[in-house]
């Protein structure tokens, strides 16, 4: 099967980093992957696979196979791209390598359908829309898409500080990740006469300043910091009334983070709040930290020394960036779960607005992909 699926991959090299180009180009923002949609779903139909879209968002699931002949398992890739400026134009722009992610599901079952394979079991595709938002795996979780899964794989592209080309780990060690959005109400006077208002930049300072002084296990990863502030308007003479501050708050674990989180908001409502200022504060997006699955981990080692050799195997890397991938395994603990991370190259980083990464490394995920379907329903 290995030798099929590596002939299929590098004749057709051109069509899936035409694939690619295509999605990069094409870039939606979260919950708008409209366009993206319609494109996936001509390809799905295409290779005859039977596929579902949903009135209420832009994902797409397809379906391959019979679940009374073996397990199910699911194959996701996120859709959306982030809004940046780019060379100083505001635009979609994949700097995520959710096109990527796509493009290598898609011709993972496009390989295995033109050389022939028939899945004893069943294969969920899942386009998943909105993982930048934190609430894209909700959706599809919402729709019991995974209540039947016995195993659930996914793949992101790594940056060269993780892990180079050539190179490919049997998981991601996410940590969580909940932003918070912060509204302060003080009172408006003249600046010759502040006692007689509520200055919400002096609740600013003293938030940041509490935020800055929190204290949690040290053995494990966590942080948290103020990442947006706005006060005040165009006259510089006026006790400014009105306030925004947003914060970033990220733990290597689910405890971790449940601990941090109070202690945050404690620090900001009480901090805020000296000067008799009122502080609100209301959760954004939230994203769980990876929780291990052994079984689906060795599964996918062996498709990726099957393909990289054992020199191309490395690690699982430990990364406070979030993904809501890990929604699923939280929502079905036993689920085997789990998101292969890909050496690419990526370069300068993940959500730079000029990030690139080596196409050849799309071909790798294409062949590691297909090789875990075939060895979890052949």
């Amino acid at each position: 099967m290995i030798t099929d699926i590596h002939k299929w991959v590098m004749e057709h090299e051109d069509l899936i980093k035409s694939t690619y180009a295509h999605l990069h180009q094409n870039a939606e923002v979260s919950w708008n992957e409209i366009e993206t949609g319609k494109y996936i779903c001509g390809k799905l139909k295409e290779l005859g696979i039977h596929y579902e879209t949903f009135p209420d968002h832009t994902g797409v699931i397809g379906y391959w196979g019979n679940k009374n002949d073996g397990p199910t398992i699911g194959i996701r890739a996120d859709m959306d791209a982030l809004y940046q400026l780019v060379d100083g134009t505001w635009q979609e722009n994949h700097s995520c390598g959710h096109d990527g992610h796509m493009t290598m599901v898609l011709h993972t079952i496009t390989c295995l359908k033109e050389i022939g394979f028939s899945p004893k079991g069943l294969i969920k595709i899942i386009f998943q829309p909105a993982e930048e938002t934190g609430d894209g795996a909700k959706a599809i979780i919402e729709k019991g898409i995974i209540k039947d899964l016995d195993y659930l794989v996914g793949i992101h592209v790594r940056p060269i500080q993780e892990m180079k080309f050539g190179q490919a780990s049997p998981a991601i060690y996410h940590g969580a990740t909940t932003m918070l959005k912060g509204e302060i109400k003080g009172v408006q006077a003249h600046a010759a006469r502040p006692h007689l208002g509520v200055n919400v930049v002096d609740s600013l300072s003293a938030i940041i300043q509490a935020i800055q002084g929190i204290k949690v296990d040290p053995t494990v990863s966590a942080s948290a910091k103020v990442t947006m502030v706005q006060a005040g308007g165009a006259n510089l003479n006026t006790i400014p009334d009105y306030a925004e501050f947003g914060v970033d708050v990220r733990a290597q674990s689910n405890e971790v983070m449940k601990s941090l989180l109070k202690e945050v908001k404690f620090a900001a409502l009480n901090a805020g709040a000296i000067n008799h200022a009122e502080v609100h504060l209301e959760t954004i997006a939230t994203m769980v930290a990876a929780e291990a699955s052994p079984l689906m981990e060795e599964i996918v080692e062996e498709a990726i020394v099957e393909v990289l050799g054992e020199e191309g195997l490395v690690p699982p890397p430990v990364t406070p960036g979030g993904e809501d991938f890990h929604f699923y395994k939280e929502t079905s603990p036993q689920l085997q779960a789990t998101m292969v991370g890909l050496g690419t190259d990526l370069s300068p980083g993940l959500h730079h607005p000029n990030m690139s990464f080596n196409l050849d490394a799309l071909l790798n995920g294409v062949k590691i992909l297909s090789i875990v379907l075939t060895k979890i329903v052949s």
